[in-house]
């Protein structure tokens, strides 16, 4: 083990409140707007762009205007420029590899035209290339590349500030038109969408030239280079070799995980195979929207088409002493999929096609989602509604009535079965004082509470609860009944002011498939007996923030019926837990939302680093970049302005989780702490720096700063009793 952490200060010694938002007031403006510095559009400009060759000697000639902010500039003035060629058969970009044009560069500041003067070696020298045709191809020439780059990422990605990129088409041009859309990109990555980085997935804002400049490079009959991608699901054993020495691969290896550059295949396989892919593949609606019908027509139900998604055979499990192993632990390979086994050298329509004897393709994968959408598209959430109608507080008992609505054929809403949620606010702040998931009951009375104890004010409606009644559940509409009187004292002297109602509506078609049917709250004010729904100002951005990753919140991490609704989620991942997945970090959804898109990997004390397949998969996951090219996007998530230092007055002290025990890592052992808000959100991103980077020194600076500018109260034998300490003294000045 490394050396041993910081040590935090005593409830009693030290204690001081936070003072991060007075040297820090505009942190996240700060941090929004290093963001908005980047990937800046139509900054640089490159227009008439100009195709020549001349013979003897051979020289191709490419002439162009580039401006800045409109003024003429030289285009050797930027740090970065490409002059590419892609010669267009019909149907494919094809050639004999890259064809860089890109010569000398000259500059005619008269005219404002730049000069790219490639004079070719003589014919038979090495490196000869033959450009003398590329005029009367069919194809396109790109001209691309950035000024200013400010940073790097992982996965190749440049962070540079002016991107830009201009065309022209050659011989008879093209006829392309790609089956998906920048549009999709760009929403999970930056906006404009920049592969890389900095190379344009639409030239100009025109949706006719989606990935042209990505095609100059991603030739249709290349070679690709990225074998590990099956690699990682079919053998992740043989991929930790591989990774180390790519010779390991015997030929016939090579041969099977072989595949082409086309943009299927990439973008298809390092979404599937590499990248935390945030939803399901199956969901081609993310990027193909609008051109489903050309996707899953028949011409492409082809073996290239299903391993661009699937893996061939899956990872194989270790198998238990005296047992078989557990082939494919994806479920999804194909040898496992599809009933006759796999062969690449298929023709699938032949069988898989409209009016053939097996479903067309369009029948497999619809397109969409099962759990988000119906087959023709249409979004659950929007047609199936949950309400909560109304409610009243009286005796410490409130009541409340909720109803489901649709529309929708074959789903009948009084099926839905419900879990409704109450917690209560602590003060005025936005965080629970008593959260409903939370087990404060020794139910067994056993003088201890376990896992098998009931959850506060959290409930299956219909199943026997101590505190939660059905008063009433009848053809989609139902009432329940909370009692609060545990917590009388705490309504009594207004620690507890409002309380949020949630119900959790879980709702299974004829399929089996559980559906993604957004998840309603309200918020009541005991006090006035009745709702306060506009108390609480929105913090983060669902439809066009987490969605435009996840397309729906819950399906691929928790349960659909867990949707539309981040104080939904703020229910269970309230500030008084630690997390118990991610070391150092509260479970706070400020804090655990923080990590987890900081790429911070889940339990590492269980993670054995002597496997290679584990030691692997973790240093690629610490390793992935923000999607969206860069961590400090805070609209992405928040709402704009709603990501500063947060106020104590309006969040409550948290409890950060102690560190994991990692044998041989710099990083001792950490107790866990009680912390104020900007330690517990703001400090969640900074921590996971350190602790990736498994930077002892710099997780000690932080912490030690973090003391410096608030509190770090080590919470000891009894975390809670110490957070309820802090908190209370805290709040006592903030009532």
């Amino acid at each position: 083990a490394g050396p041993a952490g910081p040590a935090g200060a005593s409830v009693e010694v030290g204690f001081q409140l936070e003072s991060c938002g007075i040297c820090h007031p505009e942190a996240g403006e700060k941090h929004q707007a290093s963001y908005d510095e980047l990937y800046q559009d139509a900054v640089i400009e490159v227009s008439d762009v100009t195709y020549r060759f001349t013979p003897n000697p051979d020289t191709t000639i490419v002439s162009f205007k580039m401006t800045r902010n409109g003024e003429p500039i030289n285009g050797a003035s930027v740090d970065n420029l490409n002059v590419y060629f892609a010669a267009w058969t019909g149907t494919a970009f094809e050639g004999a590899g890259r064809l860089s044009l890109k010569g000398k560069l000259t500059y005619d500041p008269g005219k404002g035209v730049t000069t790219s003067t490639l004079v070719e070696k003589e014919v038979g020298a090495d490196g000869y290339v033959d450009y003398s045709n590329v005029g009367n191809v069919d194809g396109i020439i790109v001209v691309y590349g950035y000024d200013d780059q400010v940073g790097s990422l992982p996965a190749r990605i440049r962070q540079v500030k002016y991107p830009y990129a201009a065309f022209m088409e050659t011989g008879k041009g093209t006829d392309y038109a790609s089956a998906a859309n920048n549009d999709g990109c760009e929403k999970c990555h930056s906006d404009p969408y920049l592969k890389h980085g900095n190379i344009y997935g639409q030239i100009n804002g025109d949706p006719g030239t989606d990935f042209y400049a990505c095609k100059v490079c991603h030739l249709d009959n290349g070679n690709g280079g990225h074998l590990e991608w099956q690699l990682l699901v079919d053998d992740p054993a043989l991929a930790a070799e591989y990774f180390k020495d790519d010779s390991v691969l015997s030929d016939e290896q090579v041969a099977q995980y072989a595949y082409k550059t086309t943009l299927m295949n990439d973008v298809h396989m390092s979404h599937a195979m590499e990248f935390p892919y945030p939803q399901s593949m199956s969901n081609c609606v993310t990027c193909h929207e609008g051109k489903l019908d050309v996707i899953l027509s028949d011409a492409n139900m082809t073996a290239a088409t299903c391993k661009s998604c699937h893996a061939v055979n899956g990872a194989v499990a270790e198998a238990a002493e005296g047992e078989d192993p557990v082939y494919d632990t994806t479920e999804l390979a194909l040898n496992t999929i599809v009933p006759h086994g796999f062969d690449e050298t298929s023709d699938c329509a032949s069988c898989h096609s409209e009016g053939g004897m097996a479903p067309a393709f369009n029948q497999i994968h619809t397109g969409y989602d099962k759990a988000i959408f119906t087959a023709d598209g249409t979004r659950y959430s929007d047609v199936i509604t949950v309400t909560i109608d109304s409610a009243s507080f009286a005796d410490n008992k409130l009541t409340f009535a909720f109803s489901a609505a649709t529309e929708l054929e074959g789903i009948d809403v009084a099926s839905i079965t419900p879990t409704v949620m109450v917690g209560l606010y602590g003060w005025d702040t936005k965080d629970f004082i008593l959260g409903p998931h939370e087990r404060d009951f020794d139910s067994n009375n056993d003088g201890t509470i376990d896992r098998n104890d009931e959850r506060n004010l959290e409930a299956e409606v219909g199943s026997e609860h101590s505190r939660v009644t059905t008063v009433s559940a009848s053809g989609g509409s139902w009432e329940v009944t909370a009692d609060l009187s545990a917590w009388a004292d705490m309504i009594t002297d207004g620690t507890v002011k409002r309380v949020e109602i949630a119900v959790m509506p879980e709702l299974v078609n004829a399929d089996e498939v559980a559906l993604a049917v957004n998840a309603p709250s309200r918020t009541f004010d005991l006090g006035k007996n009745d709702f306060d729904d506009k108390f609480y100002s929105p913090i983060v951005k669902v439809t066009d923030g987490c969605n435009d990753c996840h397309e729906a919140l819950g399906t691929t991490f928790h349960s659909p019926d867990r949707g539309g609704n981040i104080v939904v989620c703020r229910l269970c991942h309230i500030t008084k837990s630690g997390g118990s997945h991610l070391e150092m970090q509260s479970r706070s959804i400020d804090s655990y939302v923080h990590a987890i898109h900081s790429f911070q990997a889940f339990d590492i004390g269980d993670i054995d680093f002597a496997n290679p397949v584990e030691a692997m998969h973790y240093n690629h996951h610490i390793e992935f970049p923000y999607p969206k090219h860069g961590s400090t996007d805070c609209e992405s998530c928040h709402v704009a302005g709603m990501y500063n230092v947060p106020d104590q007055a309006k969040s409550l002290p948290g409890l950060l989780s102690a560190s994991d025990s990692v044998e041989g890592r710099n990083i001792g052992d950490i107790p866990s702490y009680v912390v104020g808000p900007a330690a517990r959100a703001c400090g969640a991103c900074h921590k996971v720096e350190a602790i990736n980077e498994d930077s002892a020194g710099e997780l000690a600076v932080l912490y030690q700063h973090l003391t410096q500018g608030g509190y770090m109260i080590e919470a000891g034998d009894d975390p809670a009793g110490t957070l309820k300490g802090v908190i209370e003294k805290v709040m006592a000045l903030f009532k």
